[in-house]
Protein backbone atom coordinates (compact mmCIF):
# COMPACT_ATOMS: atom_id res chain seq x y z
CA UNK A 1 0.00 0.00 0.00
CA UNK A 2 1.21 3.76 -0.57
CA UNK A 3 1.60 6.20 1.78
CA UNK A 4 -0.60 8.03 -0.38
CA UNK A 5 -3.44 5.40 -0.42
CA UNK A 6 -2.42 4.98 3.45
CA UNK A 7 -3.35 8.26 4.55
CA UNK A 8 -6.15 8.45 2.33
CA UNK A 9 -7.76 5.50 4.35
CA UNK A 10 -6.94 7.28 7.45
CA UNK A 11 -8.70 10.32 6.53
CA UNK A 12 -11.70 8.27 5.59
CA UNK A 13 -11.61 6.07 9.15
CA UNK A 14 -10.99 9.68 10.94
CA UNK A 15 -14.56 11.17 9.47
CA UNK A 16 -16.30 8.20 10.74
CA UNK A 17 -15.24 8.05 13.86
CA UNK A 18 -16.58 11.40 13.94
CA UNK A 19 -19.80 10.03 12.59
CA UNK A 20 -19.74 7.98 15.67
CA UNK A 21 -19.02 10.19 18.22
CA UNK A 22 -22.12 12.35 16.78
CA UNK A 23 -24.34 9.33 16.48
CA UNK A 24 -23.61 8.50 20.54
CA UNK A 25 -25.72 10.86 21.72
CA UNK A 26 -30.34 11.13 21.86
CA UNK A 27 -30.27 7.73 22.60
CA UNK A 28 -26.62 6.82 22.39
CA UNK A 29 -24.71 3.84 20.98
CA UNK A 30 -22.39 1.19 21.42
CA UNK A 31 -19.74 3.62 20.55
CA UNK A 32 -16.46 1.54 22.08
CA UNK A 33 -17.23 -0.99 19.94
CA UNK A 34 -17.77 1.05 16.89
CA UNK A 35 -14.42 2.96 17.42
CA UNK A 36 -12.43 -0.62 17.21
CA UNK A 37 -13.96 -2.10 14.12
CA UNK A 38 -13.62 1.47 11.83
CA UNK A 39 -10.32 0.63 10.59
CA UNK A 40 -11.58 -2.46 9.60
CA UNK A 41 -15.02 -1.76 7.56
CA UNK A 42 -13.07 1.09 5.83
CA UNK A 43 -10.64 -0.88 4.28
CA UNK A 44 -12.96 -3.72 3.09
CA UNK A 45 -15.55 -1.07 1.74
CA UNK A 46 -13.00 1.13 0.33
CA UNK A 47 -10.34 -0.92 -1.05
CA UNK A 48 -11.05 -4.82 -0.66
CA UNK A 49 -14.71 -5.85 -1.62
CA UNK A 50 -16.86 -5.08 -4.94
CA UNK A 51 -19.42 -3.47 -3.19
CA UNK A 52 -19.78 0.65 -3.94
CA UNK A 53 -23.70 2.10 -4.40
CA UNK A 54 -24.11 0.59 -7.88
CA UNK A 55 -24.13 -3.24 -7.46
CA UNK A 56 -26.10 -3.41 -4.08
CA UNK A 57 -28.04 -5.91 -5.91
CA UNK A 58 -25.90 -7.55 -8.40
CA UNK A 59 -24.95 -10.95 -7.92
CA UNK A 60 -22.00 -10.51 -8.59
CA UNK A 61 -20.84 -8.43 -5.69
CA UNK A 62 -18.81 -9.52 -2.55
CA UNK A 63 -20.91 -9.32 0.20
CA UNK A 64 -20.39 -8.68 4.20
CA UNK A 65 -21.99 -9.86 7.28
CA UNK A 66 -21.46 -7.82 10.46
CA UNK A 67 -22.32 -9.80 12.72
CA UNK A 68 -21.79 -7.77 15.54
CA UNK A 69 -24.22 -5.86 14.55
CA UNK A 70 -23.94 -3.21 17.97
CA UNK A 71 -20.65 -2.18 15.33
CA UNK A 72 -23.11 -0.57 12.63
CA UNK A 73 -22.09 3.39 13.38
CA UNK A 74 -19.08 2.45 12.38
CA UNK A 75 -20.72 1.03 8.96
CA UNK A 76 -23.31 3.81 8.92
CA UNK A 77 -20.27 6.45 8.79
CA UNK A 78 -18.35 3.94 6.49
CA UNK A 79 -21.70 3.91 3.68
CA UNK A 80 -21.61 7.61 4.51
CA UNK A 81 -18.40 8.61 3.55
CA UNK A 82 -18.04 6.15 0.40
CA UNK A 83 -21.79 6.98 -0.69
CA UNK A 84 -23.49 4.32 -0.18
CA UNK A 85 -25.14 6.42 2.15
CA UNK A 86 -26.17 9.92 2.25
CA UNK A 87 -24.81 12.00 5.16
CA UNK A 88 -27.95 13.48 5.98
CA UNK A 89 -30.04 10.31 6.51
CA UNK A 90 -27.35 9.85 9.97
CA UNK A 91 -29.51 12.22 11.30
CA UNK A 92 -32.27 10.37 11.57
CA UNK A 93 -30.83 7.72 14.05
CA UNK A 94 -33.08 6.16 16.24
CA UNK A 95 -36.01 7.87 14.52
CA UNK A 96 -39.00 6.09 14.09
CA UNK A 97 -39.43 7.40 10.93
CA UNK A 98 -36.36 5.72 9.49
CA UNK A 99 -34.02 2.35 9.99
CA UNK A 100 -31.25 3.80 11.14
CA UNK A 101 -30.61 2.32 14.66
CA UNK A 102 -28.92 0.46 16.50
CA UNK A 103 -28.45 -2.44 14.86
CA UNK A 104 -28.24 -3.24 11.05
CA UNK A 105 -31.73 -3.19 8.78
CA UNK A 106 -31.78 -4.43 5.27
CA UNK A 107 -33.99 -0.94 4.74
CA UNK A 108 -30.41 1.12 4.60
CA UNK A 109 -29.02 0.05 1.03
CA UNK A 110 -25.98 -2.11 1.57
CA UNK A 111 -26.74 -3.90 4.50
CA UNK A 112 -26.73 -7.37 3.93
CA UNK A 113 -29.18 -8.65 6.73
CA UNK A 114 -30.26 -7.99 9.83
CA UNK A 115 -28.36 -8.27 12.83
CA UNK A 116 -28.22 -8.22 16.60
CA UNK A 117 -28.81 -11.46 18.43
CA UNK A 118 -25.11 -12.47 18.41
CA UNK A 119 -24.03 -15.44 16.81
CA UNK A 120 -26.41 -15.74 13.73
CA UNK A 121 -24.72 -14.44 10.96
CA UNK A 122 -21.82 -16.63 10.57
CA UNK A 123 -24.69 -19.65 9.10
CA UNK A 124 -26.07 -16.87 6.94
CA UNK A 125 -23.17 -16.14 5.84
CA UNK A 126 -22.02 -19.80 5.15
CA UNK A 127 -25.19 -20.47 3.32
CA UNK A 128 -24.37 -17.15 0.76
CA UNK A 129 -21.08 -19.05 0.90
CA UNK A 130 -22.45 -22.29 -0.19
CA UNK A 131 -24.60 -20.81 -3.07
CA UNK A 132 -21.90 -19.10 -4.03
CA UNK A 133 -20.47 -22.37 -4.80
CA UNK A 134 -23.17 -24.36 -5.99
CA UNK A 135 -23.75 -21.62 -8.61
CA UNK A 136 -19.95 -21.75 -9.38
CA UNK A 137 -19.44 -18.27 -9.15
CA UNK A 138 -16.13 -16.55 -6.83
CA UNK A 139 -18.07 -14.10 -4.81
CA UNK A 140 -16.35 -13.23 -1.50
CA UNK A 141 -17.83 -13.49 1.65
CA UNK A 142 -16.65 -11.81 5.09
CA UNK A 143 -18.42 -11.98 8.12
CA UNK A 144 -17.35 -10.07 11.49
CA UNK A 145 -17.98 -11.18 14.66
CA UNK A 146 -17.25 -10.24 17.68
CA UNK A 147 -14.82 -11.66 20.27
CA UNK A 148 -16.91 -12.00 22.76
CA UNK A 149 -20.38 -13.63 20.37
CA UNK A 150 -17.62 -16.11 19.92
CA UNK A 151 -18.98 -17.80 23.33
CA UNK A 152 -22.13 -18.55 21.01
CA UNK A 153 -22.42 -22.23 19.84
CA UNK A 154 -23.59 -21.78 16.71
CA UNK A 155 -20.38 -19.69 15.45
CA UNK A 156 -18.54 -22.87 16.04
CA UNK A 157 -20.90 -25.13 14.68
CA UNK A 158 -20.85 -22.83 11.44
CA UNK A 159 -17.47 -23.29 11.32
CA UNK A 160 -17.48 -26.60 11.31
CA UNK A 161 -19.87 -27.23 8.34
CA UNK A 162 -17.59 -24.59 6.21
CA UNK A 163 -14.77 -26.79 7.20
CA UNK A 164 -16.69 -30.10 5.95
CA UNK A 165 -17.84 -28.18 2.90
CA UNK A 166 -14.16 -26.83 2.49
CA UNK A 167 -15.45 -23.33 2.21
CA UNK A 168 -12.48 -21.49 1.02
CA UNK A 169 -14.68 -17.92 -0.44
CA UNK A 170 -15.67 -17.88 3.29
CA UNK A 171 -13.78 -15.64 5.68
CA UNK A 172 -14.49 -15.30 9.26
CA UNK A 173 -13.18 -11.70 10.89
CA UNK A 174 -12.96 -10.89 14.52
CA UNK A 175 -12.88 -7.97 15.87
CA UNK A 176 -10.31 -8.73 18.92
CA UNK A 177 -11.34 -5.93 20.92
CA UNK A 178 -10.68 -8.05 24.51
CA UNK A 179 -14.73 -6.90 25.98
CA UNK A 180 -17.52 -8.45 26.19
CA UNK A 181 -20.02 -5.89 26.94
CA UNK A 182 -18.92 -4.50 29.87
CA UNK A 183 -16.52 -7.04 30.69
CA UNK A 184 -12.90 -8.44 29.55
CA UNK A 185 -13.41 -11.27 28.04
CA UNK A 186 -11.02 -13.11 29.51
CA UNK A 187 -12.07 -12.25 32.56
CA UNK A 188 -15.44 -13.76 31.83
CA UNK A 189 -15.07 -16.86 29.60
CA UNK A 190 -10.90 -16.84 28.57
CA UNK A 191 -10.60 -17.40 24.85
CA UNK A 192 -6.94 -18.04 24.38
CA UNK A 193 -5.22 -19.41 22.54
CA UNK A 194 -8.27 -18.05 20.04
CA UNK A 195 -5.96 -18.93 17.02
CA UNK A 196 -5.15 -22.42 18.18
CA UNK A 197 -9.17 -22.74 18.60
CA UNK A 198 -9.56 -21.92 14.91
CA UNK A 199 -7.18 -23.96 13.49
CA UNK A 200 -8.57 -26.98 15.60
CA UNK A 201 -11.82 -26.33 13.94
CA UNK A 202 -10.26 -27.09 10.11
CA UNK A 203 -9.21 -23.05 9.40
CA UNK A 204 -6.09 -21.16 8.05
CA UNK A 205 -6.21 -18.41 10.63
CA UNK A 206 -4.05 -14.99 10.73
CA UNK A 207 -3.65 -12.43 13.28
CA UNK A 208 -3.21 -8.88 12.59
CA UNK A 209 -2.87 -5.28 14.06
CA UNK A 210 -7.03 -4.32 12.76
CA UNK A 211 -5.80 -0.66 13.07
CA UNK A 212 -2.59 -0.65 10.73
CA UNK A 213 -4.23 -0.55 6.52
CA UNK A 214 -0.57 -2.45 5.85
CA UNK A 215 -1.20 -5.42 7.53
CA UNK A 216 -5.12 -5.11 6.98
CA UNK A 217 -4.02 -5.12 3.44
CA UNK A 218 -1.60 -7.69 3.17
CA UNK A 219 -3.76 -10.47 5.37
CA UNK A 220 -6.41 -9.66 2.94
CA UNK A 221 -4.72 -9.58 0.10
CA UNK A 222 -3.83 -13.11 0.76
CA UNK A 223 -6.93 -14.40 0.78
CA UNK A 224 -7.71 -17.75 0.46
CA UNK A 225 -5.32 -19.14 3.04
CA UNK A 226 -6.12 -22.15 2.19
CA UNK A 227 -7.87 -23.40 -1.64
CA UNK A 228 -10.07 -25.84 0.75
CA UNK A 229 -9.91 -24.71 3.67
CA UNK A 230 -12.18 -21.30 5.11
CA UNK A 231 -9.84 -18.43 6.73
CA UNK A 232 -9.83 -16.68 9.95
CA UNK A 233 -8.83 -13.15 10.50
CA UNK A 234 -8.16 -12.15 14.03
CA UNK A 235 -8.02 -8.57 13.96
CA UNK A 236 -6.44 -7.00 17.31
CA UNK A 237 -8.12 -3.56 18.22
CA UNK A 238 -8.47 -1.25 20.80
CA UNK A 239 -12.21 -0.87 22.50
CA UNK A 240 -12.54 2.98 21.78
CA UNK A 241 -10.01 3.13 19.31
CA UNK A 242 -9.47 7.34 18.83
CA UNK A 243 -10.72 8.61 22.41
CA UNK A 244 -7.71 7.95 24.82
CA UNK A 245 -10.00 9.08 27.67
CA UNK A 246 -12.25 6.12 26.52
CA UNK A 247 -10.17 3.36 24.96
CA UNK A 248 -9.82 -0.32 26.28
CA UNK A 249 -12.72 0.64 29.14
CA UNK A 250 -15.58 -1.83 29.84
CA UNK A 251 -17.96 0.44 31.13
CA UNK A 252 -17.75 2.62 27.71
CA UNK A 253 -19.70 -0.51 25.83
CA UNK A 254 -22.95 1.61 25.11
CA UNK A 255 -22.96 5.47 25.32
CA UNK A 256 -25.34 8.31 25.50
CA UNK A 257 -23.75 11.17 25.64
CA UNK A 258 -24.76 14.90 26.16
CA UNK A 259 -24.31 17.31 23.13
CA UNK A 260 -21.54 19.05 26.04
CA UNK A 261 -19.42 15.51 26.09
CA UNK A 262 -19.90 15.33 22.16
CA UNK A 263 -18.11 18.29 21.39
CA UNK A 264 -15.61 17.62 24.47
CA UNK A 265 -15.13 14.46 22.57
CA UNK A 266 -14.73 15.64 19.30
CA UNK A 267 -11.95 17.99 20.41
CA UNK A 268 -10.21 15.04 21.88
CA UNK A 269 -10.35 13.63 18.72
CA UNK A 270 -9.39 16.27 16.89
CA UNK A 271 -6.04 16.80 19.29
CA UNK A 272 -7.31 20.23 20.83
CA UNK A 273 -8.21 18.97 23.85
CA UNK A 274 -8.50 16.20 26.75
CA UNK A 275 -11.61 14.46 28.15
CA UNK A 276 -12.20 12.90 31.55
CA UNK A 277 -14.74 10.52 31.40
CA UNK A 278 -13.94 9.01 35.21
CA UNK A 279 -16.88 11.06 36.66
CA UNK A 280 -20.01 11.91 35.54
CA UNK A 281 -19.14 15.41 34.05
CA UNK A 282 -16.47 15.49 31.48
CA UNK A 283 -13.93 18.04 31.08
CA UNK A 284 -11.67 19.44 28.37
CA UNK A 285 -8.10 20.22 30.13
Amino acid sequence: MTEERKKELQEIAFRVREHIINLSTDGGCFTGASLSCADLLVYLYADFLNVNKTNLKDPNRDYLFLSKGHDVPAMYGTFAELGLMEKDRLKNHLKATDSVYWHPNRNVPGVEFHSGSLGHLPAVAMGVAMDIRLRKQNNKVIVITGDGELNEGTVWETVLVAHAHRLNNLTFVVDRNQFQANVATEDLIPLEPLADKFEAFGCVVKRINGHDFNALEEAFKALPFDKEKPSVIIADTVRGKGLPSIEARADRWFCNFSKEEISSLMKELHGDGKTDLHSETLTVR
